[in-house]
């Protein structure tokens, strides 16, 4: 099986990381049987985020749409401390070594990578899969600017989501309460 993982801190999910996965199953050669999730268990900069288990529930009920197709994966959280993408990607490599694996990076983080933990290994280890974003230069489609840091602030202010999030990704943001206080 040929398997995309795409990592964040999906603090919450939105449409545009529904997009990325559709993008990413439509489009990629070679073809994508799966898209696994991984949502970050401690963010590497020092980010504050909800708590990984809500990111986690969030995750599997934006997934819920693709009928099995997007998994959400608790790697990271297995792994314990901060996340890394190239510990990610080597511990799932060993396994799952009847896998191949490719890496979704959104081009906004393109600038960034140079930053990440062994990037020269990582790039070596995993073919990857460049999607665009907004206002910024990299992949062949451009996804719509949304941000789950606009999303918290229109949590925080008591603005709709409604257009943003996948329904049972706002409904459960408000079952639970989060980010009413700009978290």
């Amino acid at each position: 099986m040929r398997v995309a993982l795409f990592g964040g801190s999906f603090n919450p999910p939105h449409v545009a990381h529904q997009l990325v996965c559709t993008y990413v199953l439509a489009t990629a050669r070679p073809a994508v049987d799966q898209v696994w999730m991984n949502p970050t268990f401690v963010h590497p900069f020092g980010k504050q985020l909800a708590a990984y288990e809500d990111r986690v529930t969030m995750c599997q009920r934006a997934a819920t749409l693709f009928g099995g197709r997007v998994v959400v994966s608790r790697i990271e959280s297995e792994l314990e401390g901060e996340s890394y993408t190239v510990r990610t990607v080597r511990e799932l490599m060993k396994r799952h070594p009847e896998h191949g694996f490719a890496l979704v990076i959104g081009a906004d983080l393109l600038k960034q990578r140079e930053r990440w933990r062994d990037w020269p290994a990582l790039s070596q280890l995993v073919p990857q899969i460049i999607v665009g974003r907004a206002n910024h230069q990299g992949g062949e489609v451009e996804l719509p600017a949304i941000s789950s840091t606009e999303i918290r602030r229109r949590v925080a202010v008591a603005e709709s989501i409604d257009a943003l999030v996948p329904l049972g990704v706002v409904d459960y943001i408000a079952e639970h309460g989060l980010y009413r206080h700009g978290q």
